[in-house]
């Protein structure tokens, strides 16, 4: 059974390795190089008030995560989270990115945060799939506004109010 649970140090390898498969093979960040794994560790020390970090553990092999955190910096937006749910490749379609979010937003909502955010990088089915099976609505879409693999990308927002 695949739990899920907050994140530790031990985790950052491979939640890097997660990420770093879409980096390479996918369109759901426009990174084109892997960050360096203190990018990872920022999320985990993060302290900030509805910012959380999860993953999915199969046996010690971190196979998905999930995070949220700060929308923008600018104290208004305080309230307000953006979320992002990683899975690898072969650990896809069998409701993980559910079991995260459900795991994920009712931290952020228990701190007080109003709106989740999630920006969906197009075309993906299974993610607009999931972000709508998890409440969220469709906000608008930015035409071309990523370039990766030769091509340009869109992006759409998605929102939840907690």
């Amino acid at each position: 059974m695949i739990g899920i649970r907050p994140a530790t140090q031990a985790d950052l390898a491979g939640t890097a390795a997660v990420y770093d498969e879409q980096v390479h093979t996918g369109i759901s960040t426009f990174d084109l190089e892997p960050p360096p794994v203190s990018y990872w560790q920022h999320h985990l020390d993060s302290r900030e008030p509805g910012d959380h970090f999860l993953v999915a553990d199969d046996g010690g092999d971190v196979v998905g995560f999930a995070y949220s955190s700060s929308y923008r910096p600018r104290p208004g937006y305080r309230l307000t989270r953006e979320t992002s749910v990683y899975l690898a490749e072969e650990a896809r379609g069998q409701g993980l990115g559910r079991r995260l979010y459900d795991g994920l937003l009712p931290r952020v909502a228990a701190d007080g945060i109003h709106v989740a955010l999630a920006l969906i990088a197009l075309p993906n089915a299974p993610s607009v799939a999931l972000h709508e099976a998890c409440g969220f609505e469709h906000l608008g879409t930015m035409r071309e506004v990523g370039r990766k693999f030769d091509r340009w990308l869109d992006t759409a927002w998605y929102q939840r109010i907690l």
